[in-house]
């Protein structure tokens, strides 16, 4: 299913009533809830309010001053992420175990702090590990931690400015050929530690769309897709700066994280900070001392777009 997305006047079909119960009806049908008439027409007025909540947050981080844009994206993705869950989850909230971060982030050091270092852990109970399981069928992830660094490497608009920081290729972009066929350079086998035939393998194993692979002579893999076929085609990313799909090239635990899920990390923290750690968040926006600065400026900047467009693409794809 192949939308074109032109940012929020791609939601303006799901601010109407009658779409969205008719929507949600679908949705529940297909997980075989026993009363879809009923939980949609209950649901379509919160699921629309999520949506609306979210883009007011979005439209006013845009305006916003960089002190307290981490706040607004933040609570603007909680609200699209609630209105996503309602699609595969009729009964949200269930509980009011629910309605915590899911997430925590330690103690910090007054002294010497770097984000980039820092680290968030995964919780038993709220929205990350409730998103993680509803959404992308992913369970048992408490007790799990993932440093900033490690987040910031799998987000592909991120790409150029951790090149020129720090001189690391973290993605390396597959070339359109024609209609449904890519090619990636053989050198990339060198990341992975794989031969090309294991490779072949292992590629159509871990992603989320079908993948097939055709045999040349020279040093291009070649590869068939079709990316419409899922809202992300994990492990590969979608690069919407660039508008070409992207591979991670290092093989972490966060490989097969979904990229709703790593930006919902780095908002929390980044939140957390702005609310809390004043002085901290102050000084590194007046006085940019380190790597920190511009790596946090890039993302807030390209999270404002990529965010709605990441929960666009799972509400098209139910």
């Amino acid at each position: 299913m192949s939308f074109s997305y032109k940012e929020w006047s791609s939601y303006t079909i799901f601010f109407s009533a009658e779409y969205s119960q008719d929507y949600l009806k679908k949705c529940y049908r297909k997980i075989n809830h026993d009363q879809p008439d009923l939980k949609s027409f209950e649901n379509c007025y919160p699921f629309m309010y999520y949506l609306e909540h979210g883009k007011l947050y979005y439209e006013q981080a845009e305006k916003a001053p960089v002190e307290i844009q981490p706040i607004l994206l933040f609570y603007g993705l909680v609200h699209l992420i609630k209105a996503c869950i309602l699609t595969v989850e009729p009964e949200y909230p269930e509980t009011t175990a629910v309605l915590a971060h899911g997430v925590s982030t330690r103690k910090r050091k007054k002294q010497q702090y770097r984000f980039s270092e820092d680290e968030v852990k995964f919780q038993r109970n709220g929205l990350f590990p409730l998103m993680a399981e509803k959404m992308f069928h992913m369970k048992q992830l408490e007790g799990e931690k993932a440093t900033m660094a490690d987040v910031m490497e799998q987000i592909p608009e991120l790409a150029s400015i951790n090149v020129s920081l720090r001189g690391k290729q973290n993605f390396e972009a597959l070339k359109l050929e024609q209609e449904g066929l890519y090619s990636l350079p053989k050198s990339i086998l060198d990341h992975f530690h794989m031969t090309e035939n294991r490779f072949k393998e292992f590629l159509p194993l871990k992603s989320t769309v079908p993948i097939t692979f055709q045999d040349t002579k020279d040093d291009t893999l070649m590869l068939k897709a079709n990316f419409d076929a899922a809202a992300e085609p994990i492990p590969l990313k979608f690069n919407l700066e660039e508008q070409q799909y992207v591979l991670p090239l290092k093989k972490g635990e966060l490989f097969l994280f979904p990229e709703l899920l790593l930006h919902y990390l780095l908002l929390y923290n980044l939140g957390m900070i702005a609310r809390y750690e004043t002085e901290w968040w102050s000084e590194l926006n007046k006085m940019m001392p380190n790597d920190d600065y511009p790596l946090i400026q890039t993302f807030l900047q390209s999270t404002i777009k990529k965010g709605p467009y990441l929960i666009y693409q799972f509400l098209i794809h139910k």
